[in-house]
Order: structure tokens, then sequence, then C-alpha cells
């Protein structure tokens, strides 16, 4: 408590306003030194999985949309850099608890050579370095970009597999059904499409996991950027789901419709390959005039997010 000696008493009121004006919790930015230190430390434990994982984007073409996600995540802290200055810096012990829990479990992924439990730790230990060293208010501002670098991690094998499968048949039955309106009869057994010149086969790289988790991710992007609103942000990252599976069996239509009516060859061969980036492009249209829509029903001045 303080006390103004006798005699003071003029100067009382200037002694109130400075104790006042005085921060309890004075922002205390983090030195370059530190982040120098924590950086190399994360490179050192998590190198040869980086380099691993970056491999596979380059050499699996089912993950390749992972090159863009760290790159988005980087863009938008980028974007938020003025509000995130704001932010006062309370550094909070409980980083502990989840940076422990990011460890342990890198552990067990090394051990056990798990390589999606040994890369999905990175985002527990960096959401522990961010509350231990910043706090939870950051982490709460840093929550979306850090989210969305899950998207950047390649799946399990054995999950992999069986999302893949009842993709196959799911666009069988849709190609199966919508070829005899176009005059193809058709007879399908599973994944395998009978035509009356030759059996079409619903391959696993004509399923459309490829193009659902590439499309998926690309509709965050374009849901951040062009939508304010996170209830349609939302939306249209589930609507990407039935997209990539309607623009998929669209692919599967088109080369039933080219091996009966042109040449089976030249359908399995340049044309097949290049269906995949005629569908995607037709995906992000159908994912446009979505978005269209909904701003027509519900236009985005009517109710904005806080």
């Amino acid at each position: 408590m303080l006390r103004v000696p006798q005699g003071m008493t003029g100067v009382c009121p200037w002694i109130s306003w400075r104790s006042a004006n005085v921060s309890p919790n004075p922002r205390k930015e983090i030195s370059w030194l530190q982040l120098a230190v924590i950086a190399a430390l994360l490179l050192w434990l998590y190198g040869p999985t980086l380099a691993h994982l970056i491999a596979q984007w380059w050499h699996d073409p089912n993950f390749s949309h992972g090159f863009f996600v760290p790159l988005f995540s980087g863009f938008v802290v980028w974007q938020e850099r003025d509000r995130l200055a704001r932010i006062p810096i309370l550094p909070s012990w409980s980083g502990l608890a989840l940076l422990g829990a990011g460890l342990c479990v890198f552990i067990v992924g090394q051990l056990g050579a798990e390589l999606f439990l040994a890369r999905s730790s990175m985002l527990l230990v960096l959401a522990g370095l961010i509350v231990l060293f910043l706090g939870w208010s950051y982490f709460g501002a840093l929550l979306f970009p850090l989210a969305f670098l899950v998207l950047m991690i390649p799946i399990p094998a054995i999950i992999f597999n069986q999302i893949t499968f009842p993709l196959q048949l799911l666009d069988s039955r849709l190609a199966a059904a919508v070829l005899p309106w176009l005059g193809v009869p058709v007879f399908r057994e599973g994944n395998i499409i009978n035509l009356p010149s030759m059996p079409l086969n619903v391959a696993e790289a004509c399923s459309g996991i490829r193009s659902l988790m590439s499309l998926t991710t690309l509709a965050i992007i374009y849901g951040y950027l062009m939508d304010r609103r996170i209830v349609v942000r939302v939306l249209l990252a589930v609507a990407s789901i039935p997209i990539a599976v309607a623009a998929n069996s669209l692919r599967i239509i088109g080369t039933g419709l080219l091996v009966e009516y042109w040449d089976a060859d030249k359908a399995e061969g340049y044309f097949h390959a290049s269906w995949g980036v005629f569908v995607f492009v037709i995906a992000l249209v159908m994912m446009y005039l979505l978005h269209q829509t909904i701003c027509v029903i519900w236009p985005e001045g009517e109710k904005e997010e806080p």
C-alpha cells in the first residue's frame, strides 16, 4: 500500500495516476535466441520425420496437396499478424502437459515404426510450445492454422484402405445407374462395370480418394478466403465430400461413354489420365456455384460471424 508523507498531499493525484497506468502484465517478446534454440531442437528431433513426410508428398499423388497446407497456414498467421500483436503474452506452465503428451506420442511412434503417430506428435509439440511461451490466448488465436496442418499428414494405410474400397463401390453404383440412361447397358459386379465392349474396372486410383482429400483442402482454403461466416466455411468443407464423389462418378461415366461410342484404347490412354484434371476442375466449379447459391439465399451482409 502506497503511503503519502504529510506535506506532499499536493502530488497525491499525480502518484495515483502513475500507479493506475502501470501495466501489471507487461508484454514480453520472445527473443530471437529463444526462437533459434527452439527451432534447432525441433529440427534435430523431427528432421528425419519431416524429410520422409516431404518425400511422400513428392512421390505419392494421393497426398501431393500436402505442400500447400503449411504454406496456407503460414499465410493465415501472416494475415493475422496485427491482431496477434495486440494479444498479451501470458506464458502458461500448463503447456508442459501438451508438450509432454506430444513427446510421448513421438516416442511411441518411433518405437512402433508408426509414421502417423510420429508426424501427428509435431502438432501436439507445437501446441505445447505455443501455450508454454505465449499463453492460451495465443493458442486460441492460432487454433485454425494449427488445426489445418492436420491435412498435411497422410492418413494411416489401414484407414486409407477402409475409405478407398467403399468409394470404389459407390462410384461404381452411381456410374452403373447413370450409363443405362445414356444408352449404354451395363452389368456391375462389385467395382467392375461390364460394358458390351469390355469390362471397366474402377481401381483404387479411380476411387476418387485423391480428389476427395485435395478438394477438401481447397474447400477450406476457399471458404477462408471468400467468406467470413464460419457456418458457410464449414458447409463448404462438408460439401466437398459429395462434390468429389459426384465429380469422380462423372469421370467413370465419361470413360464408359468413350469406351462404348469411340475407342477403348484411347479411352484407357491419354484421355483416361487427362480426365482427372478435367474432373477436378469440374469439382471446383461445382464448389464455386454452391457458394454463389448460398450467397444468393443467405447474403453475407444479413448476419456476420463475430
